[in-house]
């Protein structure tokens, strides 16, 4: 099962990051406001706590709905930045080469996109009519709408800027690009409302594995505070978006994907190994292995790039015209 305090320990901290540059560009980097440990705390007690004290995971359906808004506002930010100041920024040698030596580095972090088993049977549950019709509906429809979102994500960034692209795109652009800020905010709203549902799916599988039955109220509100009280202590540790993605796909994502799920078929399957319709399976196990033990090496070899908050070397130039990288 997916790690529940890597996914938000992740998300949480990004999103906090957000609000941060936001409230730092308006009241100045001196401010007790742009002071980052205290804008996390601030935004979890206020937004992400009282979201996540949610019992019935129907209530968080508008929630999630405002998410999926932000998230194309952001994509239009991105692409709008695309065509405006991609031209502006030269691209870094062989930027449009297919593929390079570290590109199983990137598996980790896609698979972590694709990521929905943890939610599977909470989001059956809650269908108005609980089909396997419905439900695969609701499955191919969602993960299609995710794949063409993460596409245009990867494309639209990774055109703007080619081999300078952050782990956390926004990273990339400019503290003073107001269109860039305001994705900012939509960035980290937008994350603030993810968070409480899968403080629900944490909580969750604590109740049927730990406690093999339904919490109690007082339960329900210990074991939210707990969860939260973990994942903003990791958030307020780490700032760096890149180095939390591919473990989390390394060590979550590729088990849940290619891991666990072909070794239950097999662990039911009376056939041998590698023969009939155990094949499929036995090769999704050799994959998820290799690319485990391929990323884990590499992450340690070659760890992701990150900017700590520092702003890149073209917005030095106010018209981020004709800039080169610095000697």
């Amino acid at each position: 099962m997916k790690s529940p305090l890597s996914s938000r320990s992740l998300r949480q901290s990004v999103g906090r990051k957000r609000f941060i540059l936001l409230i730092g560009l308006t009241v100045g980097p001196g401010h007790l406001l742009a002071e980052r440990h205290f804008v996390i705390l601030l935004s979890t007690l206020a937004f992400t706590l009282p979201l996540s004290l949610y019992r019935n995971i129907e209530k968080l359906g508008k929630v999630s709905f405002l998410s999926m808004v932000l998230t194309f506002t952001i994509l239009i930010i991105v692409i709008i930045r695309a065509a405006t100041l991609g031209p502006q920024i030269l691209p870094t040698e062989n930027s449009w080469a297919f593929a390079k030596w570290n590109a199983i580095q990137a598996v980790g972090i896609m698979s972590f996109a694709f990521i929905c088993h943890h939610n599977s049977f909470l989001i059956y549950g809650s269908l108005e009519q609980p089909t396997l019709a419905n439900w695969s509906r609701v499955t191919h429809v969602s993960v299609a709408t995710a794949l063409i979102i993460s596409a245009a994500f990867a494309v639209g960034g990774y055109t703007t800027f080619t081999g300078y692209t952050q782990g956390d795109i926004f990273e990339n652009y400019c503290r003073n690009d107001n269109l860039a800020t305001f994705g900012r905010f939509c960035f980290g709203l937008s994350i603030i409302t993810t968070f409480p549902l899968e403080c629900f799916v944490t909580r969750e599988v604590v109740s049927n594995v730990i406690c093999s039955r339904d919490l109690s109220k007082a339960e329900h509100v210990a074991i939210t505070l707990l969860i939260v009280a973990v994942c903003t202590s990791v958030s307020l540790a780490f700032d760096c978006l890149g180095v939390v993605l591919e473990l989390n796909g390394i060590l979550c994502a590729i088990p849940l994907i290619f891991i666990i799920p072909s070794a239950c078929f097999l662990k039911l399957s009376t056939g041998r190994w590698f023969q009939g319709e155990n094949l499929i399976p036995s090769i999704l196990i050799l994959i998820g292995l290799f690319v485990m033990i391929t990323g884990l090496i590499m992450n340690s070899l070659y760890p992701q790039d990150c900017s700590h908050g520092v702003e890149m070397f073209y917005c030095a130039d106010a018209n981020v015209s004709g800039t080169v990288p610095p000697v």
